[in-house]
This record gives C-alpha cells, sequence and structure tokens, in this order.
C-alpha cells in the first residue's frame, strides 16, 4: 500500500497539492459568483444561508489552505497537501463503509478527460466487493446551458462512470467525454432511478455538479474538488457533502494513479 509520506511527494511533484495551476485569479472570480448566486458555480448546491466573498475566503482557506489574505489577488495559489491526504482518509472510510455494506453506488464526473480513469477504477474495486455500479439513464439527453447557448449531450457510462457525451459522438462506452459543471445529468440518472422504482444509490462519488446536485437531494456525496470550485466545501460545510478533497483537478491523468493505490488500499478494496 502506497505510504502516506510518497504520496504526499507525489502531491507536491506533480503539483496536485502544494503550488498549484490553478490562479488565485480564478479562485476569487469563482468566490466572487458564488457569493452572488451564479448557478455556473452553485453546481446544483442551494445554500442554507447566504455567503460573502470574505466569508467564502475563510473558508476555502480552512479547507483547502488557499492564501487567506484578501490582499493576495494575483498570482498562484495553494492546496496544503496535509488537507488533502487529510480528505483523501475520509473519502476511503466512506468507500470502505458502502463496500462493506454491498450497498448500490453511483459515480460520474465532469472532468472525464482527466479523472475517469480514477473513477473507473474505484467503481471496477467496488463492483468487486459486491457493490451493485448503477447506470441509469444511459443514452438520455440532457440539454445543458453553455457559453454557446443550449446544448443537447447525452448521458453514457464508461466501465461504469458516468459521463457527458458531445451529441456528435458516434460510439457509445468509449473515453472521453466533455467537461460539464452541471448537476443536470445526475438529476436525470437519479429520475431515471426513481421512475423505474430501483434502488437510489447510498453513495455518489464524482466531482462538480454530481457530488452537489446529489448532496443537495439528500444523498451521500463524495469528490474532488479543486480550490475554485467552492460549492463542494460549502455543502461539506452545511452538512450536505460527506467529504470533498482539495486536489488539483486539471493535471495529466496518469498524475492521478497514485492517489487511486493510496485510496483503495485506505478503504481495503485491493483484490
Amino acid at each position: 500500500m502506497l505510504s502516506t509520506g510518497t504520496l504526499r511527494a507525489h502531491l507536491l511533484a506533480a503539483r496536485l497539492a502544494g503550488s498549484v495551476a490553478t490562479s488565485r485569479e480564478a479562485n476569487l472570480r469563482s468566490y466572487r459568483l458564488f457569493a452572488a448566486g451564479d448557478p455556473r458555480v452553485l453546481l446544483g448546491l442551494e445554500p442554507r444561508w447566504p455567503w460573502s466573498e470574505g466569508e467564502l475566503l475563510t473558508l476555502m482557506a480552512e479547507k483547502c489552505g488557499v492564501s487567506a489574505d484578501p490582499g493576495h489577488v494575483t498570482g498562484p495559489d495553494v492546496i496544503d497537501p496535509e488537507r488533502t491526504l487529510g480528505a483523501l482518509e475520509a473519502f476511503a472510510a466512506r468507500l470502505r463503509s458502502v463496500a462493506r455494506r454491498r450497498a448500490p453506488v453511483l459515480l460520474g464526473t465532469g472532468h472525464p478527460h482527466r479523472l475517469l480513469e480514477f473513477y473507473a477504477s474505484l467503481a471496477q474495486a467496488l463492483s468487486a466487493a459486491g457493490c451493485e455500479v448503477l447506470t441509469p439513464a444511459q443514452g438520455c439527453p440532457v440539454d445543458i446551458t453553455t457559453r454557446f447557448g443550449v446544448r443537447t449531450h447525452r448521458l453514457d457510462y464508461v466501465r461504469g462512470v458516468a459521463l457527458m457525451r458531445d451529441p456528435g459522438a458516434q460510439r457509445s462506452g468509449c473515453a472521453p467525454g466533455v467537461h460539464s459543471h452541471s448537476p443536470l445529468p445526475v438529476r436525470t440518472a437519479l429520475a431515471a432511478l426513481a421512475e423505474s422504482e430501483l434502488p437510489l444509490p447510498e453513495l455518489v462519488v464524482g466531482d462538480h455538479g454530481w457530488v452537489c446536485a446529489a448532496g443537495q437531494l439528500g444523498l451521500e456525496a463524495i469528490g474532488l474538488a479543486d480550490t475554485d470550485d467552492p460549492a463542494l466545501f460549502v455543502g461539506e460545510a452545511e452538512g450536505r457533502v460527506s467529504v470533498a478533497v482539495p486536489v488539483d483537478d486539471g493535471v495529466r491523468s496518469d498524475y492521478y494513479r497514485p492517489l487511486t493505490r493510496y485510496v483503495l488500499g485506505r478503504a481495503a478494496l485491493w483484490a
């Protein structure tokens, strides 16, 4: 099993934590938009109370380790690797719990180019442990508002992980999909389960709208989040998201493999 020290070193070397590529400008812009109630950064979460920009900065400093100095407005920002490691422990504990119960799970990502392999490995391990990995509403259309207007995508699954597929894609079940922050895919998937009277997932694993919208609907949800995604950390602070792991979500896909090994080891899900 990968040691904590080895993973900490990898987090810093791969810039998954420490000084990360997500800029201070991007972070502050997201906090400003969240405070204004912009749905593009709420990700399906409906905050229980108003959050000011200052309160969000304080929260993100606590949860992620970004600079708490409001005067720091440009340049790089940081993720404290100790906070990442602590959140990964909690993340693994939730996986271990659902695996022991052999409960149904739903996995989805808005970052298929980067994070598909991470979630697919979790899906495979959970399935091997006896969990049903749900794949509802495959092929269903989902209308998502983009900067180019409303575009119809379709919900697809690759190795048990839900993602959005461009309408022009010819093959189902192949990677990659499209980048998406929308809460609509998980709502579509959950609605299909409810209509068919199939069991709802006892755990939703993912990022972006997959986590926030599921948590908003009262389901246990855990996931990865970058420093410009405050919604997951607000959801965690308000009790709607069980675990939000602070990590850069835009590095090379192979850089997440040590995280996969660490999480599966801590969750006792290695075959």
